[in-house]
């Protein structure tokens, strides 16, 4: 193995720059997903966006007309994947960034079986799914480019969102393996991280918890701008915030400083998510 191919990075944007991109953006109608479609095509790519609510698609196509193509679909649907991956074809998509997800915040105990299913039929199923149908497509391109929006919560485990850490732990993994079977090819593979961020995901009781524990929160134009900066420098993993990053570099190297800090948290963390429960000697 020759050491100069064991320690390079990913190349940056090819020739053409941003100009020359077709993405295909799903969960386009959150709040990440509308910071990254004005993120890049205010750098000049044209997109494919997706995402369940129509009225939000329908007003960034508007926003972007030139450059913006909207499509309705529920990704955890077979038929409705098919659907988008023909047009991404049709289109010449050569990215695809999965940003779709949905969180569920609560005591694991109390999750009910629809939950799970959501959670990880969006989170991980309908991007892996879409993400295999589209591989031909990106094999074709000159350099075709996948980026997984994931969480801090799939790089470190937290109370009280048990199941949306699941699916993203599930995710960076698959993000990593695929990087790896692609590396022969001109597919990169890109995981960014974002940490707590101001969406409608987070219902008002996660803001005033984390608030309370002094969790910072990123705006979306914050996180797309890193997701940016992420593809232009070839960063396969971007994790966001500082303190987060040693918190999680912690966790890898002496997890039991870290569940003893977060067992300080759980009398705050079940006021806001559940009610607590009696402790077990």
């Amino acid at each position: 193995m020759r050491w100069s191919r064991f320690w390079s990075r990913s190349p940056t944007l090819p020739e053409g720059g941003w100009p020359a991109q077709r993405i295909l953006l799903i969960g386009a109608s959150g709040g990440i997903g509308q910071a990254l479609v004005d993120e890049f095509t205010a750098a000049g790519a044209r997109l494919l966006i997706s995402g369940r609510r129509t009225e939000v698609l329908t007003a960034l196509a508007q926003r972007h007309p030139e450059q913006v193509t909207a499509l309705t679909a529920d990704l955890t649907r077979p038929e409705e994947r098919r659907r988008l991956a023909a047009a991404a074809r049709e289109l010449g998509c050569n990215m695809l960034v999965n940003a779709a997800g949905v969180n569920r915040v609560g005591l694991f105990e109390a999750c009910s079986d629809d939950e799970i299913e959501r959670l990880i039929s969006t989170n991980l199923t309908a991007p892996l799914q879409l993400t295999r149908a589209l591989l031909p497509v990106l094999l074709e391109a000159k350099h075709g480019w996948v980026v997984n929006l994931g969480s801090t919560f799939g790089i470190i485990g937290y109370p009280g969102q048990v199941g949306y850490c699941a699916t993203k732990f599930a995710l960076r993994g698959f993000s990593q393996a695929l990087r790896r079977e692609l590396a022969d090819t001109r597919i990169h593979v890109l995981h960014v991280a974002p940490r707590a961020t101001h969406t409608a995901m987070n219902a008002p009781e996660v803001v005033a918890m984390n608030r309370e524990l002094g969790n910072a929160m990123d705006p979306p134009a914050r996180v797309a701008l890193e997701v940016r900066r992420a593809i232009e420098r070839g960063r396969e993993e971007t994790q966001l915030g500082r303190p987060e990053r040693l918190f999680t570099r912690l966790n890898g190297l002496v997890p039991m400083l870290v569940d003893r800090a977060l067992k300080r948290q759980l009398p705050i963390i079940r006021r806001f998510v559940g009610t607590p429960r009696e402790e077990l000697s």
